[in-house]
C-alpha cells in the first residue's frame, strides 16, 4: 500500500486561489476600516445626577439656558413670575434641541414644530412622549438641577 498521495493542483487553479485570496483581503482591508470609522464609538455616558446650572441673577425673566445634565444637554427656564423649571432640552420625536418661546411661554422644537408646555408635557406636534423634567434647587446664588428620583 502506498501513502504517497501526490496532491496535483493544477497551476492555472492556484493561481485562481491565489487572485481570489488577494482581492478578499483586499476588500476587507478596505471594508473594516471604512466600518470603524462609520460606527460611532462607545463612549460611556456620565452619571451626573446634579449640576449647576447657572447663578440667580444670570438670567432675566421670560428667558432660558441650556446646559449640560451629563451628555444630554438641559433647558433652564425663568418664567415671567420668577420660578426655575428644569428639563431635559432633547425632543423625544427625533432628538432635536428644543428652545423656550418667550411670546408663546412655553418649549418648542423647531424641528417638527412640536410644544410642550412648562411641565414637559405635549401640547401639540409629533413628540410621543413628554420631556423629562429635573428638580431645581437654589443653594446660596447658585441654580442647581438634579434627576428626580
Amino acid at each position: 500500500m502506498n501513502n504517497n498521495k501526490e496532491v496535483n493542483i493544477p497551476r492555472r487553479s492556484f493561481i485562481d486561489y491565489l487572485l481570489g485570496g488577494s482581492i478578499l483581503a483586499l476588500i476587507a482591508s478596505v471594508l473594516y476600516p471604512t466600518i470603524k470609522f462609520i460606527m460611532p464609538p462607545k463612549v460611556p455616558e456620565a452619571s451626573q445626577s446634579s449640576v449647576k446650572a447657572a447663578k440667580v441673577g444670570e438670567l432675566a425673566p421670560n428667558s432660558y439656558k441650556i446646559f449640560r445634565m451629563g451628555t444630554k444637554p438641559g433647558i433652564l427656564i425663568h418664567t415671567e413670575d420668577g420660578k426655575f423649571i428644569a428639563m431635559s432640552a432633547v425632543c423625544t420625536h427625533l432628538g432635536c434641541i428644543i428652545q423656550y418661546r418667550p411670546d408663546m411661554q412655553h418649549v418648542w422644537c423647531a424641528c417638527h414644530n412640536g410644544h410642550f408646555d412648562l411641565n414637559g408635557k405635549v401640547i401639540s406636534g409629533p413628540p410621543p412622549l413628554p420631556l423629562e423634567v429635573f428638580q431645581v434647587n437654589i443653594v446660596g446664588d447658585e441654580i442647581i438641577v438634579s434627576k428626580k428620583g
